[in-house]
């Protein structure tokens, strides 16, 4: 083989002299190789965690649209971003109005104004706020309440409501009435013996009122009554009116009734009084279309021009006649303490097929008619007042009012915090405590009571009150907290002077049940403590 051939067989067939080569390429295909496949990983695990953190932020803001956005920068992530309390507003079936811009429009303004979310009946809801009286057809939802969850009717609430039962209870301040065709004897006595009595024949509807002579009215027409009219009424520029007054029953057994204060429902009959004509209802009824106050000239010039709530423009016309608005106030207040206790026994017994009797609050709007002596006549107790403004915008300020007040009073507003959705308050020592229901201090120090329960004066001492009642009086704590505009009722409400001169052997409280007489002696007691206590 010649030299040049064999030279270049070697170059290509030697491998101590051409391996060298072949190990630098691989290595550098094998470093290429390796980096890509790194790069495809790196790119995939970014792939996933952008898609990870797209599904995050989604599920976070569909959970964040469903609260305000501050509440959502602050709330406190161990309890559920959607911490709303929710109601169950429950409209009359027999209207199609009762909507969020409907007749409860200022109901459902209000709970979403305090922070509630609109629910359903399946909804795990903390209010039920039913127009219609809800024990028939919701009595399966009723039966077994959460001790939480609160609703707008007491069971027996129509002992107070219905027209005729009330119109019967032979109380001083109820015109003197007969239920028909079951008195028809001794309505045609009693008339007998009053023949200048006028008469006005009624339903549970309270619709159709005309005044009629004896010889006109039907003793056929069942489920009506005859009612006595009361011809002398207070006149304002000519013209009858009544005065509706917002009550809240909070608890039966032992019982605390309140009115909302600030404020009252003043409605006008449309025509003058006289010259008497009994044909034309205008003039002595008051129905839906009534006059409203700011119509009234001579309370006018206090509403629209001072700018006062409606029951300051009354009281300051009244005053400007030379009459005394509060005593007139103090009447009223007095037959709404009254009916109540009568009606107690028939709303205790109708509370017992239901778990508890915590779980319920009612308002009743009283409607008085106030003669030209300033005696006070009660007509009828509504169950679910109107609080629709749709025909008096003004009416607006007043239904909001009283609603908020009522919440606030029944303890409702307490669930808005997401921390309190299903706490009761009274379990609370931040709210209250048992220090904060102590009383009588002069009486639980001294011997009779530092061993002995059975004397009264001591059943309000520390170990004598039982579980129970000790949660009664911390409701009663709370509901003095946080009550608003709302005031006293029953418990009666006293001067302080009053409660300091009161002694266990006072006769004051012999009237009342057991229950009545511990809680209305328990807040004698908070009235000697602090004056803020005794109204």
């Amino acid at each position: 083989m010649k030299g040049g051939q064999y030279k270049m067989f070697q170059e290509f067939s030697s491998p101590a002299q051409h391996g060298r080569p072949f190990r630098k390429t691989n290595r550098m295909v094998y470093l290429v190789v390796a980096i890509l496949l790194i790069g495809v990983m790196l790119t995939m695990l970014n792939i996933y965690e952008l898609h990870k953190m797209r599904l995050d932020h989604e599920r976070h803001h569909d959970a964040l649209v469903k609260i305000p956005e501050t509440e959502a920068k602050g709330s406190d992530q161990t309890y559920p971003l959607n911490a709303a309390p929710i109601v169950w507003l429950q409209g009359s079936p027999k209207s199609k109005n009762n909507g969020p811009t409907g007749y409860l429009k200022h109901v459902f303004r209000v709970f979403e104004k305090i922070g509630f979310s609109i629910g359903e009946r399946l909804s795990d809801w903390l209010v039920m706020w039913s127009h219609d009286y809800p024990f028939v057809t919701y009595s399966k939802d009723l039966k077994n309440l959460k001790p939480y969850q609160k609703v707008n009717h007491f069971p027996g609430s129509g002992f107070v409501t219905n027209k005729a039962s009330l119109a019967q209870s032979k109380l001083d301040f109820i015109p003197k009435a007969f239920e028909i065709p079951a008195k028809k004897k001794e309505f045609l006595e009693y008339a007998g013996k009053h023949k200048n009595t006028s008469w006005v024949q009624k339903s549970n509807k309270h619709r159709g009122i005309r005044i009629k002579k004896v010889e006109e009215l039907d003793f056929s027409k069942d489920g009506t009554f005859i009612q006595e009219y009361v011809s002398n009424p207070l006149l304002i520029d000519g013209r009858k009116f009544d005065i509706g007054i917002y009550t809240v029953l909070t608890s039966i057994s032992p019982l605390r009734v309140y009115f909302i204060g600030g404020d009252a429902l003043f409605r006008f009959c449309p025509l003058e009084y006289f010259p008497f004509d009994d044909s034309i209802p205008d003039k002595y009824v008051i129905g839906d279309d009534y006059l409203p106050l700011w119509k009234v000239a001579s309370l006018e010039e206090f509403f629209v021009k001072n700018g006062y709530t409606f029951k300051n423009s009354f009281d300051a016309y009244l005053r400007s006649i030379g009459k005394d608005p509060f005593k007139l106030w103090e009447k009223m207040y007095s037959a709404i303490r009254q009916v109540f206790l009568m009606k107690e026994k028939d709303l205790i017994k109708a509370s017992l097929r239901y778990t508890s009797r915590r779980n319920f609050f009612e308002m009743v709007r009283f409607d008085f008619v106030v003669d030209d002596r300033l005696n006070v006549f009660l007509m009828e107790a509504n169950m679910s007042p109107n609080l629709s403004s749709d025909h008096f915008p003004p009416n607006a300020r007043l239904y909001e009012h009283v609603l908020y007040n009522l919440f606030g009073l029944v303890g409702v507003t307490h669930y808005t915090s997401s921390s309190s959705k299903k706490k009761m308050a009274y379990q609370d020592p931040a709210l209250v405590s048992s220090a904060d229901i102590h009383v009588f201090p002069d009486f639980c120090h001294g011997d009779d009571c530092s061993n002995n329960c059975s004397k009264f004066k001591c059943k309000l001492c520390r170990g004598c009150i039982t579980r129970d009642f000790e949660i009664d009086l911390k409701l009663a704590f709370l509901e003095h907290q946080r009550r608003g505009s709302a005031r006293r009722v029953f418990p009666p409400p006293m001067n302080q002077s009053e409660a300091l001169a009161w002694t266990p052997d006072s006769t004051v409280l012999d009237k009342y049940n057991g229950s009545n007489r511990l809680m209305f002696m328990w807040f004698i007691g908070k009235c000697r403590l602090d004056v803020g206590w005794c109204h």
